[in-house]
């Protein structure tokens, strides 16, 4: 049977079609899901620096591979320049950044006084 011929077969795969359209429209409005971009740059190789996002979970992971028992600092700014976060980890170990607003940002890692890594966050 074509579908051509068949207004009851029309009919059905419209609303099939309908359906869908709205099923999919409904799952990604209300997902809420942001999307995070994220660009670093290591300064210093000897660390390997480690920023990476959970956009379902709102979250930016943030960790260090350098030497032992070293503390390192991330802050991030706004495009203002303003603090709007700051963290710290331990060699190895992984902090987890939450309530980042939408919007970009710059940050900044530092071992000790020392600048070892910066780049940007954008949560869209």
């Amino acid at each position: 049977m074509n579908l051509l011929q068949s207004n009851s077969g029309v009919v059905k795969v419209t609303a099939l079609l309908i359906v869908m359209l709205f099923c999919v429209a409904g799952a990604s409005a209300s997902s809420g899901s942001d999307t995070i971009f994220i660009q670093k740059n290591n300064i210093v190789k000897s660390h390997r620096i480690s920023i990476y996002p959970d956009a379902n979970q709102k979250v930016v992971f943030f960790s260090v591979r350098g030497e032992e028992g070293k503390v390192y600092q991330l802050y991030v700014f706004d495009l203002e320049g303003k603090l709007v976060h700051q963290a710290e980890t331990r060699n190895k170990q992984t902090t987890i950044l939450k309530g980042i607003q939408k919007g970009s940002y710059l940050f900044e890692v530092f071992s000790d006084d020392k600048r070892i890594g910066n780049g940007q966050i954008a949560i869209r």
